[in-house]
C-alpha cells in the first residue's frame, strides 16, 4: 500500500459538455485520453485522491493543504453553475503531511484559507473521476513560489505519509502547459512556449523526472506554463519507485498546451532519486564556478558560510584589490538549483567599503531576505553567488533613456522606492522592468513615477 500511481492532466474548463457546448470536440483528443485515466483510477480504487492545483490558494512562501471535512464547488464562472460537487477530505492524510513537512522543515499546513470553494483546477479532473469512481477522499494542495526542489520534497512527504497510514493513493499533478503557443491564442504567442511543451513532453513520456528539474525558471516563465511546479511535486511522490510509464495525448488546439500522462507504481528503484541526482549535479557545477570566482564572489561566499556555520560576521580582511576598498551600492544574489534564493543590496554605500557592503549584504541575503527561510548549512555547495557593484544614479527623464540589458532601473514616488539590477533572466523589455520595479515597491502599475538609472559590475 502507498502510492498506486500518478496522473498529468490538464484543465481547460471547455472539455466539460456542459461548458464546451460543442467547443469540446475540437479537443477531443485531451477527452479521450482523460476518460482512460479516469478509467484507470477506477480500477486501482484508491482511498485517497492527492490533486495537486495551481488554481488553489497559492502563497509564494508556503504550501497551502486544504482544511475541514468537506468542500463544495461549481462551474457557475463558466456559465454552468448546475453542475455541482462536494467532496470529503482526507482529514487524517491531511495532519500526517502537516506533521510530515514541519519534520522536513517545509512551510505548509492548512492556514490561510481565503476560499473554501473548488477550484476549476481541481473540479475538471474530477468530473471526470467521478464518472466512474467516487469511493475516495481528497486531500487538495497549491503551489507556491519555493523553489523546484521544495516542491519535490513536499511529494516526497507524501509518499512517506501514503506508505505511513497504509493508504492506497493516487497522485494527480493539474496543470496546463504553455499559454504561449499561439499569436491568435489568448496569451499570445513566444518561441519559448512550443519549446517549453515539447521538452517537458519528452520528459515526462519516459517518465524522466529527473529531466523536469533541470528546466530553467526563465523558460518555464517566458512559456506561461502553470503546472510545472505540480509535476514535480508529482514527480517527489513517485521518488524512488519504479513506473510504467504512458503518454495518452497532447494537443494544443486554442494555444494552450494540454498533456495527459499516467505512471503506474511498480515497486522500489533506488536509481530514481531524482533529488539527489540533482543535486549531486548542482554540487559539481559549483564547485566549477568557486574555482573560478574572483575575489568579490569570493568574499560573499566566505562571508555567507562562516555565518551560516558559526554565527560570526567575518572582518574586512587585508590584500584585496584596492577598488574592494573604495565605497559603492552592492547587491548580492543567491541561486539555488536554478531558482532564486535570496537577494539583498543597498542602492548606495552604506558600509565604509565596497568589501564590508558585500560582506553584509551576502549575509542578509541568506538570513534576512523574508521571502525564504534562511539558508541551511546543507545548502552552502549548492549556492550559486553573484555580485553587483552599483555605479552612480543618474536621474533621466524617460523610459526611452534606459536599456534593460545595460540599465538597472530605480522607480520612486512619495511614500516607496523600487529597483531592479540590468541583465536579468527572463526580462525582455524596458517596460517588463519598470513593471517588475514597481511591483516591488507596491506601486500601482499605472501611477507616474520618477526614474534613476544605473550601471553595474557583476562578478561570477
Amino acid at each position: 500500500m502507498g502510492i498506486l500511481g500518478a496522473f498529468v492532466v490538464p484543465h481547460p474548463a471547455v472539455i466539460v459538455p456542459e461548458i464546451g457546448k460543442g467547443q469540446e470536440k475540437k479537443v477531443q483528443k485531451t477527452i479521450d485520453a482523460y476518460q482512460v485515466a479516469a478509467h484507470t483510477i477506477g480500477e486501482l480504487r484508491p482511498e485517497t485522491i492527492v490533486l495537486i492545483s495551481p488554481h488553489q490558494v497559492m502563497y509564494a512562501n508556503y504550501f497551502h493543504i486544504s482544511p475541514g471535512e468537506t468542500a463544495r464547488g461549481n462551474f457557475e464562472k463558466f456559465g454552468a453553475g448546475q453542475i455541482r460537487m462536494e467532496i470529503a477530505y482526507d482529514e487524517e492524510f491531511v495532519n500526517g503531511l502537516c506533521e510530515q513537512a514541519e519534520s522536513e522543515k517545509l512551510p505548509a499546513g492548512t492556514q490561510g484559507e481565503t476560499d473554501r470553494q473548488l477550484d476549476h483546477g481541481t473540479m475538471v479532473p474530477l468530473y471526470y473521476v467521478n464518472r466512474v469512481y467516487r469511493n475516495y477522499r481528497l486531500v487538495r494542495i497549491g503551489l507556491s513560489g519555493l523553489s523546484l526542489m521544495k516542491h519535490y520534497e513536499l511529494g516526497q512527504c507524501i509518499k512517506e505519509v501514503s506508505e505511513r497510514l497504509g493508504r492506497d493513493t493516487v497522485v494527480i499533478a493539474s496543470g496546463d502547459l504553455s499559454h504561449k503557443l499561439k499569436a491568435e491564442g489568448p496569451y499570445g504567442y513566444q518561441k519559448e512556449g512550443p519549446e517549453y511543451d515539447s521538452r517537458v513532453m519528452y520528459a515526462l513520456g519516459k517518465g524522466d523526472f529527473g529531466e523536469l528539474l533541470d528546466f530553467p525558471e526563465d523558460l518555464c516563465n517566458k512559456a506561461g506554463e502553470c503546472g510545472h511546479r505540480a509535476l514535480i511535486m508529482m514527480a517527489g511522490a513517485l521518488d524512488r519507485t519504479e513506473v510504467t510509464a504512458r503518454r495518452l495525448s497532447y494537443e494544443g488546439p486554442f494555444g494552450i498546451g494540454y498533456g495527459v500522462c499516467e505512471y503506474l507504481a511498480q515497486g522500489k528503484d533506488e536509481k530514481r532519486n531524482f533529488k539527489e541526482l540533482h543535486e549531486a549535479k548542482e554540487r559539481e557545477r559549483v564547485a566549477r564556478q568557486v574555482s573560478q570566482q574572483d575575489a568579490y564572489v569570493a568574499l560573499a561566499r566566505r562571508a555567507i558560510e562562516g555565518y551560516i556555520r558559526t554565527g560570526e560576521v567575518l572582518a574586512v580582511p587585508e590584500g584585496l584589490p584596492e577598488e574592494m576598498y573604495g565605497q559603492a551600492g552592492v547587491f548580492v544574489s543567491l541561486k539555488e538549483n536554478g531558482s532564486l534564493r535570496g537577494c539583498i543590496g543597498t542602492i548606495q554605500a552604506a558600509e565604509s567599503s565596497v568589501a564590508g557592503e558585500i560582506i553584509y549584504n551576502a549575509i542578509s541575503a541568506g538570513t534576512r531576505d523574508p521571502r525564504f527561510q534562511p539558508v541551511e548549512p546543507s545548502e552552502l555547495d549548492r549556492l550559486t553567488i553573484t555580485v553587483d557593484v552599483l555605479g552612480e544614479l543618474e536621474k533621466i527623464d524617460s523610459a526611452d533613456q534606459l536599456d534593460e540589458k545595460r540599465y538597472g532601473v530605480v522607480v520612486s514616488n512619495e511614500n516607496s522606492q523600487g529597483l531592479l539590477l540590468p541583465n536579468l533572466d527572463g526580462v525582455d523589455s524596458i517596460e517588463e522592468q519598470i513593471a517588475i520595479a514597481k511591483r516591488k515597491a507596491g506601486i500601482h502599475e499605472k501611477e507616474e513615477v520618477e526614474l534613476w538609472r544605473f550601471e553595474v559590475v557583476r562578478h561570477y
